[in-house]
């Protein structure tokens, strides 16, 4: 079992004391002449004393700052702490997602304080999840490998929101929501963070089975024998180089009177190797990553699970391990993609997109009504878009909704287009096509290739759309709002999100 970590939320109106935590969260931002408190559960004599002390205290509010103080009698918290939010707009009204960041950055610095009070501006049900949604993220540590836990490395088990809206029905399906999506991205996370000597496509498959116990999805699981006997020829291609074979997990949830069918393929490489194209020493470091895209896409079929939304959606998730040796693919090689097509492997290096190309091809005989891939697929993003930005593209329409479900979700894509004079890049003179194309663009031709393998519904490709998400899955920085070190889960709200806004259309 993949092991995760989950916040319990709740929330109260009034005397904070009734929330019996260690800390009371409250919120600084940074105004034109200087820190400004904001809106919080403290008495008006003792906010304004505080206020006025900030800059004594060397309180700026910038976003990610955290100053603990000893707690005031009247919050009965042993703790008071102060969360920066950032620059301040215009009448000091923050967004929905400076809120989400602020809290989920206190909760994440406070590891060590089991229980917190949230007392940041929460005067709407939107406000009052977001709070909640922040700090279910920040509530994340992946500590399954250590030989001795540190305790003050365990995170925050407990958050109260205060907020005047608790008695709000649709606050209570808020938190639930915020509960789900934190333990999806949670344990995202921590698929990402195991080391590939635990998590192969094997140990993958039987993790996918043992997280969907007990929701109302089917999960199957395709050897390498069937993999082999059905044609699967970009899996077995780039998995034969490991003595750990490949696996295709479909894990699908299919309500009754669902309104719509959506299907999501995860690049799934355990370990990127580079194959016989061997990566630098340096270059494999991170490359326990490179099956974000896999895991995403499964969270995001189990959240949407539990939350129990009338869509049918189907994760499909293409899982190898790319090493070198005696009976690795070859560049010239070519492979049959599942589906027929033939593929001239010209750098093994470029193996996701052949794993992708099997799932893709698997996925559209189904005819779902969207078909959405996530992979960590291509350097090039992180050239055009840096560490922090994904890459969508596909079709127009597609496309443009799941940037929209993204920035609801507080999730950072940038739409991008593919240019058709990049599809002759990948001609080959002995194969339907190659796995490379031309040298510059090649988030954009990569997924030019992914396209090759969507299918058509009644004569039509089913409408299709691509997150190159190479950056964003993986912080090799320093941790951010919400944003753990290492694997961070990006993609599952955003996938989720989407599912919900195609509820909200049909309705």
């Amino acid at each position: 079992m993949i092991p995760t970590t989950e916040l319990k939320l709740s929330a109260i109106a009034k005397d904070v004391r009734k929330a019996k935590s260690e800390a009371l969260v409250i919120a600084v931002g940074q105004g034109g002449d200087g820190p400004v408190l904001l809106e919080n559960p403290l008495s008006a004599k003792s906010a304004q004393a505080l206020a006025d002390a900030l800059p004594l205290l060397g309180v700026t509010g910038a976003a990610d700052e955290v100053h603990r103080l000893p707690g005031l009698p009247e919050s009965g918290t042993d703790v008071l702490v102060l969360a920066g939010v950032g620059k301040l707009p215009p009448g000091n009204a923050v967004t929905i997602e400076t809120l989400r960041r602020a809290a989920g950055s206190a909760v994440r610095q406070l590891a060590g304080v089991q229980s917190v009070a949230l007392g940041l501006p929460a005067a709407t049900v939107a406000e009052a999840a977001a709070v909640a949604e922040g700090a279910a993220l920040g509530a994340y540590a992946f500590n399954e490998h250590r030989s001795r836990e540190n305790d003050g490395r365990r995170p925050v088990a407990e958050a109260t929101v205060l907020t005047p809206v608790a008695a709000d029905k649709q606050l209570a399906k808020a938190l639930k929501r915020a509960s789900v999506l934190g333990r999806a991205v949670n344990a995202t996370r921590s698929l990402v963070n195991q080391p590939p000597s635990h998590l192969y496509p094997e140990s993958f498959a039987a993790a996918a089975a043992q997280m969907a116990k007990g929701l109302p999805v089917k999960v199957t699981v395709l050897d390498e024998d069937k993999l082999e006997k059905d044609g699967y020829g970009g899996l077995t291609g780039v998995g034969k180089g490991s003595m750990r074979p490949p696996r295709l997990v479909k894990v699908e949830y299919a309500p009754a009177r669902a309104k719509a069918k959506l299907a999501f393929v995860g690049k799934g490489i355990t370990f990127d190797s580079g194959g016989l194209s061997l990566k630098p020493a340096a270059g494999m470091m991170t490359m326990k990553c490179d099956m974000a895209g896999a895991a995403v896409v499964l969270n995001a079929v189990l959240a949407i699970a539990e939350l129990g939304l009338p869509v049918k959606a189907t994760a499909w998730l293409c899982l190898a391990e790319n090493m070198p040796s005696g009976t690795a693919s070859r560049p010239s090689d070519v492979l049959t993609m599942y589906g027929g097509k033939t593929v001239e492997v010209l750098n093994t290096d470029a193996e996701g997109r052949l794993v992708m190309a099997d799932g893709l091809a698997a996925a559209s005989e189904e005819h779902p009504d969207v078909l959405l891939d996530v992979a960590t697929l291509t350097g090039a993003q992180m050239v055009a878009l840096g560490s922090r930005v994904g890459a969508v593209m596909g079709e127009e329409g597609v496309r443009d909704a799941v940037k929209a479900a993204a920035d609801r979700a507080g999730e950072l894509f940038w739409p991008m287009p593919l240019p058709e004079e990049l599809r002759s890049g990948l001609a080959s003179q002995v194969a339907d096509l190659s796995n490379m194309g031309d040298k510059y663009g090649g988030m954009l031709t990569a997924a030019i290739f992914l396209r090759e393998f969507v299918g058509e519904t009644a004569g039509v490709r089913i409408p299709w759309a691509h997150l190159d998400i190479a950056g964003p899955a993986f912080n090799e920085g320093s941790p951010h709002g919400y944003t753990p070190k290492e694997g961070t889960g990006v993609a599952v709200r955003t996938l989720v999100a989407y599912a919900e806004d195609v509820v909200a259309r049909s309705a």
